[in-house]
């Protein structure tokens, strides 16, 4: 059986892409973001820190019989509050970044394996979250995947051109009346909420492939960031779809196939000769 028969027979396929389709929303803008502002590794702190939120809401389901406690909102919990401590530590503390980044990268991930080994028997649930399980998804997490996917839409089409001033400079941001601090905050968090929206797709282990790979790769070919963001998004549902449907025939984890896939892309793109004769990096554009 073809995938594209099984799709019409199995209602988990049909979740599967629009999983994916949602996930490349955001990951195309968000992605976008932190791709031009260079803050990859704040982002994979904070992709690595949530396994603390989702061990522990996994703990008091299973051990307390707090059922109502999905592993995806401690996710959104423990990914925001690590994006604003990460934040928050950078501009008040006046400690080195990767430092930063290190201990929040390090305690997120000591604290989910803390209450991983005290949750009886092997998780299943986890490993889907660690390694990505695209056919996992369930009706509720769509919605819940939509609402934060409006949520990322709607704040970035309102500050687009804030982000855009404090993504290349700071300091004029600041001349220009513009609170800084807050914005600065704000994009970390929305970067923790984007994560939590792709972990359904690749995993914790290999979410930063497609928060950053479509936006590098559309970086490459142009120099305008709402064009790169629109490109990002394409490039991002293309893959999410090429790698669920590879998956399918080939029998391999999905979130594996498509990092495969996604890495795979970026080798060729960077081997374009355009890219060899060197293209400036994307600016500040209306």
């Amino acid at each position: 059986m073809t995938f594209w028969n099984a799709l019409f027979t199995n209602p988990l396929l049909i979740y599967a892409l629009t999983a994916g389709l949602l996930a490349s929303v955001v990951s195309g803008i968000i992605g976008s973001y932190v791709v031009v502002k260079r803050i990859v590794f704040i982002s994979g702190s904070i992709a690595h820190s949530i396994l603390g939120g989702i061990g522990l809401f996994i703990w008091l389901d299973r051990v307390h019989g707090i059922t109502f406690l999905s592993p995806l909102f401690g996710a959104l919990i423990a990914g925001v509050l690590s994006s604003l401590l990460i934040g928050w530590i950078h501009l008040f503390a006046n400690e080195r970044e990767d430092t930063v980044i290190a201990a929040v990268w390090s305690v997120g991930m000591a604290a989910g394996i803390l209450f991983i080994s005290q949750t009886p028997g092997f998780n299943v649930e986890l490993m889907s979250f660690l390694i990505g399980n695209i056919l996992w998804v369930t009706p509720q997490d769509l919605v819940f995947l939509l609402i934060l996917d409006l949520f990322v839409i709607v704040t970035v089409t309102l500050l687009h051109k804030r982000f855009l001033i404090i993504c290349y400079d700071e300091e004029q941001a600041k001349l220009q009346g513009i609170h800084v601090t807050n914005l600065y905050l704000l994009l970390l968090a929305l970067i923790a909420i984007s994560i939590v929206l792709l972990i359904q797709i690749v995993g914790i282990v290999l979410v930063m492939t497609l928060l950053t790979i479509p936006a590098a790769v559309s970086a490459l070919f142009t120099n305008r960031l709402s064009m790169v963001m629109i490109t990002a998004i394409g490039i991002s549902a293309l893959l999410t779809t090429g790698g669920t449907v590879l998956s399918f025939h080939l029998d391999w984890p999905t979130g594996a196939t498509i990092a495969l896939l996604a890495g795979a892309t970026y080798l060729i793109a960077v081997l374009v000769p355009k890219k060899l004769a060197g293209n400036p990096p994307p600016i500040p554009t209306k």
